[in-house]
């Protein structure tokens, strides 16, 4: 039995049978009715023990201890120069994480990576040759320095070669391979999966094609769903990647299914609609992929934020703590006891925290609490409530929920259960803003939608920042946040 096209031959491997993970629905064969489409359908094969094993496997947790490992070698044959061996090695990382070299390629080639790796070793080794001159006046120091760092990018570009040669064993023996969803059902998606299904070393197991079509018609098979249903299919096929191969399928009819969570926890390809664009991706075959950037916050990005995060609330505690101080006191003597206003808030994945502010006035009930969408113009807001609200100081306690979890530095706004409920059900993008925590302050709040302004915006402005993170997009948002309390833009 042939899993491929006609034009494949290509023999099963023994003891791998060939049999679709989910049977194809009942149809006309493939190609009828659509002109120039004459394939014959192309069959998922049997996933290995092995590759169920290592499906949680990434590539830079093989490629970055290598690199660290090649980095520090020299410590095994002097401690003379230890200190600008760790710089090196840290810098080294830090370019290289930057540059993309940590991200799995579908085709793996040391000569693809070695302009971008001597690149960005040469720039790390000339910015610590660099402080080496300036700490030491001895021409000798520097060039034995200069002669270990030689040797550590040259350990590191040996290491590269082995990792990349052992990856490419790996996925060619199917020890390591993840499953892959084709969304589109066109020619395109067709020859995706004759390539998936025919050269393993690009470590994807096609399972089957979701049809994008919303006309009634035939399609390639095996066609496992539609594209509504690709949640579903993600958990029941165990999705590890989603490729987009269909041009003509609407961008926000596909983006609002691939922010879904299940979707969103997936890698995400996609074949450019102008091949002749010179796509600096990657390819399968003679189809260029891009990789997409995540749809979500997740495995060492989470990390990297919730480390920065947890940093940046100590010691805004620390050197703001006379501040809060200061302001504990003017709303002690202004209003009398009751310094700090709890309230429910909704955060990550929908879960409810209490946050803490500064108390700025006192609700009539809990119901008023809940439901009063603003209180910018509320007479029952005294001269230092309306200062802390201008200033935004009364939002420094949240320095508390952001250590405790429930909050980020940087991220969408936090908002009550009632409205979040009314949002959700308004806009269909505003529930995933809650795929990472809620924040103190946040991209759409620092572009001036805050108050009375289109929640339709604020939702897309916060979806762009997941989508779009970075650490340095963080830091944008603090530099314009610190702007905007020193203009006292608050409400």
């Amino acid at each position: 039995m042939s899993g491929v096209a006609d034009d494949d031959h290509e023999s099963s491997r023994p003891g791998v049978p060939l049999r679709p993970a989910v049977q194809p629905a009942a149809g006309p064969p493939a190609g009828a009715g659509r002109p120039g489409l004459d394939v014959t359908a192309v069959l998922p094969y049997a996933g290995s023990r092995a590759s169920r094993r290592t499906r949680g496997l990434r590539a830079w947790m093989m490629t970055a201890p290598v690199d660290v490992a090649a980095l520090l070698a020299p410590l095994l044959v002097t401690h003379q120069y230890w200190r600008g061996t760790l710089v090196m090695a840290g810098l080294t990382v830090a370019f290289f994480t930057a540059g993309g070299l940590y991200h799995a390629r579908r085709h793996v080639s040391i000569l693809d990576e070695l302009p971008s790796l001597c690149g960005r070793l040469l720039a790390s080794a000339a910015v610590v040759a660099m402080i080496a001159a300036l700490r030491h006046e001895s021409a000798e120091y520097v060039l034995g320095f200069t002669r270990l760092v030689g040797v550590a990018a040259g350990l590191v570009i040996v290491g590269r070669v082995v990792t990349r040669e052992a990856a490419t064993i790996a996925r060619k023996r199917r020890w390591v391979e993840h499953n892959a969803i084709i969304i589109g059902s066109g020619p395109t998606a067709v020859e995706l999966a004759r390539l998936l299904r025919r050269y393993p070393q690009y470590g994807l197991r096609f399972v089957g094609c979701v049809d994008t079509s919303s006309r009634p018609g035939p399609a390639a098979h095996p066609l496992i769903g539609r594209l509504d249903e690709l949640e579903q299919l993600v958990r029941i096929v165990e999705c590890d990647v989603l490729i987009i191969a269909d041009p003509d399928c609407p961008e926000p009819v596909l983006m609002e299914v691939l922010r879904r969570p299940a979707n969103a926890s997936c890698d995400l390809w996609a074949v450019p609609r102008l091949w002749g664009s010179r796509s600096h991706g990657d390819h399968i075959g003679a189809i260029p992929i891009v990789k997409v950037r995540d749809t979500t916050l997740s495995g060492p990005r989470w990390a990297l934020k919730r480390a920065s995060d947890v940093a940046f609330a100590l010691v805004a505690l620390l050197l703001l703590s006379p501040v809060l101080l200061l302001c504990a006191l003017a709303v002690l003597i202004d209003g009398g006891p009751g310094i700090f206003f709890r309230q429910e808030r909704i955060g990550r994945h929908g879960t409810p925290f209490h946050i803490i502010k500064f108390r700025s006035m006192r609700p009539v009930d809990e119901h008023e609490s809940q439901t009063n969408w603003s209180i910018a113009h509320d007479q029952r807001v005294g001269p230092i409530g309306r200062f802390l609200r201008r200033t935004s100081l009364d939002e420094l306690p949240q320095l508390w929920n952001i250590l405790r979890g429930d909050m980020s530095v940087v991220g969408p706004r936090p908002e009550r259960p009632y409205f979040v409920e009314k949002f959700s059900a308004e806009y269909p993008t505003y529930a995933m803003r809650h795929r990472v925590p809620v924040g103190l302050t946040g991209l759409a709040q620092v572009s001036g939608l805050r108050g009375d302004t289109p929640i339709s915006d604020r939702a897309r402005f916060d979806n762009y920042y997941i989508e779009n993170w970075s650490l340095w997009l963080d830091a944008k948002v603090l530099l314009r946040t610190v702007a905007e309390v020193f203009r006292a833009g608050g409400r």
